[in-house]
């Protein structure tokens, strides 16, 4: 209670609209986790408010349809199906996820296979489809984010994100606290349909409401062997570019038989609909794979920075853990 008197003191003096009152009335929530599988592989993953979860689900279960390792790690066949994958997925993220307090999100029907199927019914194997003419599936109702990855050694794993949005959130401290005061209201759609700080497009369910959570991007996950047993975890920071990440991160292991630290460092690609376009990283895309892209129909954003940077931990066959972080990132894993 007393950081929170001194946060609410240093709001006052600066004509700031945090109250007391606020805080007190704030509770965190506990909500039950989202659950899927790849391939046959069980996935526990983040539920709404954060998107995360239900995109990757629904975009993993598109791309189920496909034989992505046959056509290679490197191809741009891939790279395609993994795009119309994630534009169908983020389109309904635009459309249907908000605060599950204040509006029905369809968690069941987004992340049903079949579902995925009618989705990936209007894929073309070689053509780009548009954005604006790819929106969100038909159902009828009834930078700077924090990741860590722990295993005990019990087995016990914890996959945890937090954020502050942007980088160091609002740039303010309360006074006296320690204090970083987030800027997580560019999370909400303060216009509908227009841009936020990341290009994402949102819709009415995330308007701003008093006493309403935003919608989220983290995307912490967990992924278990077909035995139930505890295989790898991973998540990210990147803003929308995190659920793309973990997206390929899991293919890489699944798909293409990677351990961690390579599933991680592995070139990556990231499309969120709107704006219409794949970010690439230069260093991992070959001129031929980027010509045929561009053949295809895409529109390609050379990102010169990190699509996003990750940390994960995994579990071998021998019982060894195997800590990794992004080799994007200049932090490093820790055992004991």
């Amino acid at each position: 209670m007393t950081t929170a008197k001194m946060i609410a003191k240093d709001m006052a003096d600066h004509n700031g609209l945090i109250t007391y009152s606020d805080m007190t009335r704030y509770k965190a929530k506990e909500r039950e986790a989202v659950r899927g599988s790849y391939r046959g592989y069980p996935i526990i993953t983040v539920p709404p408010p954060s998107s995360g979860g239900i995109v990757l689900l629904e975009v993993l279960n598109i791309l189920e349809g496909y034989d992505l390792k046959s056509l290679g790690l490197e191809s741009a066949a891939r790279y395609h199906l993994l795009t119309e994958a994630m534009r169908r997925g983020f389109a309904d993220r635009a459309e249907f996820i908000g605060d599950p307090d204040f509006t029905n999100v369809p968690v069941t029907k987004l992340t049903d296979k079949t579902y995925a199927s009618e989705r990936r019914a209007d894929i073309k194997l070689s053509r780009a489809s548009n954005s604006r003419e790819t929106g969100h599936g038909k159902i009828i109702e009834g930078m700077d984010t924090t990741h860590f990855t722990v295993v005990d050694p019990s087995g016990m794993v914890v996959s945890n994100t937090y954020t502050l949005n942007d980088l160091y959130g609002s740039k303010v401290v309360a006074k006296g606290t320690g204090v970083l005061m987030n800027d997580i209201m560019d999370d909400f759609s303060a216009q509908p349909g227009k841009p936020n700080l990341f290009g994402l497009i949102q819709g009415d369910r995330n308007k701003i409401e008093p006493e309403k959570r935003p919608l989220s991007s983290m995307t912490p996950t967990i992924v278990l062997r077909k035995d139930g047993s505890f295989w790898f975890a991973i998540g990210g920071r990147g803003g929308p570019r995190i659920t793309s990440a973990v997206i390929q991160a899991i293919i890489n292991v699944i798909d293409f038989d990677m351990n961690i630290q390579q599933a991680l460092d592995a070139p990556r690609v990231h499309h969120q609909w709107m704006p219409d376009e794949i970010m690439y990283e230069p260093s991992g895309f070959s001129p031929d794979t980027l010509s045929i892209l561009t053949s295809y129909g895409h529109k390609l954003t050379e990102k010169p920075s990190n699509v996003a940077s990750m940390t994960g931990i995994m579990v071998d066959e021998k019982g060894i853990r195997l800590g990794a972080i992004d080799s994007r990132s200049d932090g490093k894993a820790v055992g004991y």
